[in-house]
């Protein structure tokens, strides 16, 4: 009964303190860390402005398929200088001249996305004043109709068709893939800390429990119980707990800065809970890949680059060789001393005009910019091949590990639960005599070591939580996706 008896009063002195309760509701849980880090760091905040960027540059594309209304002109168009005038002679004469040349032109436009043409309509009024002179004329095109085409050329439209929606797409992924990566990385920081908290709170028990220890030894010393050579390796165990609990603090405070500068959560307030166990699934290997196809952002990427290295071989097609430009326009026109006689009597005006360029002799100009850009295509296509090997195996990895690693941290907890109640019973039991100190100490180094692998067993479950729904972008304990398709 006598050792029973001890036993009790042991786990008695080493449980709950009266203020642990609310030392307990200080502590900062996992999930506050992450939800704390989304919203106030700078890493989110970075994340955030990416997506901002991304949504201006799809509006930016968006408004180049709408109509466009401007307003340009000269008003005033004022000059007074002395100038060189042609005489019908021939020769040239200087003349001072003070005049006013202002126009007002109203057009509005529409590209053609699908020829990479524009259609527009204008009106133009122009103004002219000679001072020197009294002289007051006007040019009025009330109405215009005209498209400019280009043929034979690079229709960067088209492309941006094909592709600007895709990068649109990835960069609204993007932004979940990146959330759920700051909070693997929080997770990673948050046990980093963890770990040395557990290991300082361990060395502060070891301190307590050696300094009880000691204060057993001197007694059984004094009464020719325990041998000097014991009693000296009491008070080393006292030195060695005492210098791993001040090591553990201070490694506890270098790992709560590295968090602090991750998340913002301030250093000296900074005191974390052990999470519970993370969530026990079992994910297939072709679920996960499925879900990871259809919802990454690097499946996006991967179209992206492969339609990015077509678009670069069409461009260095369509920026050599023959290239002609069609514009054409109709409308109406007249002038008049007065602006309002402009309007009667309009004249009709009609526009037609072909430009075009064709090299006849360029060494081989032209079929060396197709080949690199051909060539250039053929190394993206076998980057996003080997990329997307890489990416499935990766996925499929993680999912498969999954399990494994649950198991593993079940393992630990059994075994730290063991290991704890072994030091227990070892401790007691040395008290009163039952066994030697050599058993107690490596019971002691059993329960430090079952306690340190129970926190890296739980924090490379909770990794690898937070790894496979960024890998995913899938919820798998909820069973939703965690971004927009």
């Amino acid at each position: 009964m006598k050792p029973l008896n001890c036993l009790l009063l042991l786990l008695l002195h080493f449980g709950p303190q009266p203020g642990a309760a609310q030392s307990l509701a200080n502590e900062l849980t996992l999930d506050q860390v992450i939800e704390l880090a989304l919203a106030q760091s700078a890493v989110a905040k970075q994340t955030q402005t990416s997506r901002d960027q991304s949504y201006w540059q799809w509006r930016s594309y968006q408004a180049d398929y709408k109509p466009q209304l401007g307003l340009q002109g000269v008003v005033p168009g004022f000059s007074r200088a002395v100038t060189p005038v042609v005489q019908p002679d021939g020769t040239t004469d200087f003349r001072a001249v003070r005049i006013n040349n202002s126009n007002l032109a109203l057009t509005a436009s529409q590209n053609i996305g699908l020829t990479g043409g524009q259609v527009f309509v204008a009106s133009e009024v122009q103004r002219f004043d000679d001072f020197n002179r009294s002289l007051k004329r006007y040019n009025n095109q009330p109405v215009a109709i005209g498209l400019t085409q280009p043929i034979g050329r690079f229709n960067s439209l088209r492309w941006a068709r094909r592709i600007e929606p895709l990068r649109y797409q990835e960069s609204q992924r993007l932004y979940a893939e990146e959330r759920e990566t700051i909070a693997q990385r929080i997770t990673e920081l948050y046990f980093d800390v963890l770990q040395q908290q557990v290991n300082a709170e361990v060395a502060s028990q070891n301190v307590q429990a050696n300094q009880e220890l000691l204060r057993l030894g001197k007694e059984r010393h004094q009464l020719g119980q325990l041998s000097q050579s014991d009693l000296l390796r009491l008070e080393l165990n006292l030195l060695n707990a005492r210098q791993a609990m001040a090591q553990g603090q201070l490694d506890a405070q270098n790992a709560a800065v590295r968090l602090q500068s991750y998340t913002g959560v301030r250093p000296q307030t900074l005191r974390l809970a052990v999470p519970v166990a993370a969530p026990r699934l079992v994910v297939p290997t072709g679920q996960a890949l499925t879900e990871a196809r259809q919802n990454r952002s690097v499946v996006l990427a991967f179209s992206r680059r492969l339609l990015e290295a077509e678009r670069v071989v069409a461009q260095a097609r369509g920026t050599t060789g023959f290239q002609a430009t069609l514009s054409a326009n109709l409308g109406y026109v007249n002038q008049a001393p007065n602006l309002w006689d402009t309007y009667a009597a309009l004249q009709n005006q009609q526009q037609v005009q072909l430009t075009f360029a064709l090299p006849l002799v360029d060494w081989g100009r032209q079929k060396a910019i197709v080949k690199t850009a051909e060539l250039t295509r053929r190394q993206v296509q076998i980057d996003v091949s080997q990329e997307e090997a890489t990416f499935e195996q990766t996925v499929q990895v993680q999912a498969g590990q999954l399990s494994t690693l649950g198991e593993q941290l079940s393992l630990a907890t059994l075994a730290d639960s063991l290991a704890q109640q072994r030091y227990a019973i070892a401790q007691a039991t040395y008290k009163v005599g039952r066994i030697s100190l050599t058993d107690l100490t490596i019971a002691s180094a059993e329960k430090d070591q079952a306690r340190r692998a129970y926190i890296l067993a739980l924090r490379a479950a909770w990794v690898a939580h937070y790894r496979l729904r960024a890998l995913t972008l899938y919820d798998f304990e909820r069973q939703l996706p965690l971004a927009a398709k």
